[in-house]
């Protein structure tokens, strides 16, 4: 097969990805770790990629079960715009994981939705950083630390990572060698237990606050990003309140539910009483549905037998992200949608109540 020779093209040259077009196609596998790979992406029409560090992706992956949707941290950076690359873990009893393991090599395409998140530094600029992961937790500080890194600039980061043994610490070379050209980027390792017949100096055990004031003295004075098992992130939580830290500039990976100050689309005023009823037309299915102000777009959806793909269902990963094509809608989310998007007609179906009389392209 005669394979067409590479040539380099500027962005400019380039159109943006974004999620509507939805496919993306695999053009790597890279084993990280036993349990661990990388899988990277790029588009079948050439498109760039642009996202904050630490931001994530949704991906729809084709089971045998039927289509299922996972969100995986982007561990690539922005500041390479070519591709994009999840580091998946197959944990025990995982089908997504698995499923990836066994079914994604070169050449296969998947829908994505995405990038969405809050989870970067750009929300919390700061001149000193420190980044505490576990397992695969490290990804997001894994896309934070590379950006910084290619930056250029002399970020400060103390950059801790836990792990069962060393074999499993995920890219732990390249960590190093980013320690080794950049004397601001401080990397510390700590492991449970070493491997069998091996040898480890470094630190043993789980974090404790006597280990992060030994590696980071001055970690009172960093804006702190952890990510991992919610036990470890807990475990983080306790040392720096019992501290004293000042836990505004503590920040965490976690896929909850919006709270009090979670953004409110333009328009919609959260503290109207809903009217007895509603009107959702969705236009592609031509369905009319009379609902209450109460139910959701994605609720009215499923109630009639529409798909609108879906995943955490409180407006974090911007699966549910649907066109609006007329009328108003009380929106709170979490992240998951841009101002632009909004600005364009776009709502999250998941976490948009509909006021009056609404119409969507579904």
């Amino acid at each position: 097969m005669e394979i067409a020779p590479l040539r380099h093209k500027h962005l400019d040259d380039l159109p943006l990805w974004i999620d509507r077009a939805q496919v993306l196609e695999c053009v790597g596998v890279l084993p990280e770790t036993a349990d661990v790979r990388t899988f990277s992406f790029q588009t079948p029409s050439d498109s760039w990629f642009r996202y904050a560090p630490g931001q994530f992706v949704t991906l729809e992956l084709p089971t045998d079960q039927g289509a299922i949707l996972r969100t995986y941290t982007l561990s690539s950076s922005p500041s390479r715009p070519l591709s994009v690359s999840v580091t998946v873990k197959a944990q025990p009893g995982s089908v997504a994981g698995r499923w990836m393991f066994e079914n994604v090599r070169e050449g296969v395409r998947l829908k994505a939705y995405g990038p969405a998140g809050t989870f970067t530094f750009e929300r919390h600029p700061a001149e000193r950083y420190l980044f505490v992961s576990a397992g695969s937790g490290v990804t997001p500080m894994m896309s934070m630390t590379r950006w910084l890194y290619d930056y250029g600039r002399r970020t400060d980061i103390k950059f801790i990572h836990c792990a069962r043994t060393p074999s499993d610490i995920i890219f732990r070379r390249e960590l190093e060698l980013m320690m080794e050209r950049v004397p601001e980027i401080d990397v510390t390792f700590v492991v449970e237990r070493p491997d069998p017949h091996g040898i480890w100096t470094g630190y043993r055990g789980r974090l404790n606050s006597l280990m992060l004031e030994l590696i980071a003295p001055d970690y009172q004075d960093r804006e702190v990003f952890c990510c991992g098992p919610a036990p470890f992130m807990q475990g983080v939580r306790d040392i720096l309140t019992a501290s004293g830290f000042p836990m505004e500039r503590h920040h965490e990976e976690s896929f909850q539910a919006p709270d009090e100050d979670a953004p409110i689309a333009p328009g919609a005023d959260p503290a109207s009483a809903p009217s007895e009823s509603a009107v959702i037309r969705f236009a592609q299915a031509e369905i009319e549905a009379t609902c209450s102000e109460d139910e959701t777009i994605l609720q009215v959806a499923k109630a009639n037998g529409l798909n609108i793909p879906s995943g955490c269902q409180f407006g974090v990963c911007g699966t549910c992200k649907t066109l609006k094509l007329s009328g108003e809608v009380q929106m709170m989310h979490n992240g998951g949608i841009t101002e632009d998007e909004i600005a364009e007609g776009f709502i999250l179906a998941c976490c948009s109540k509909p006021i009056g009389r609404v119409e969507v392209e579904v």
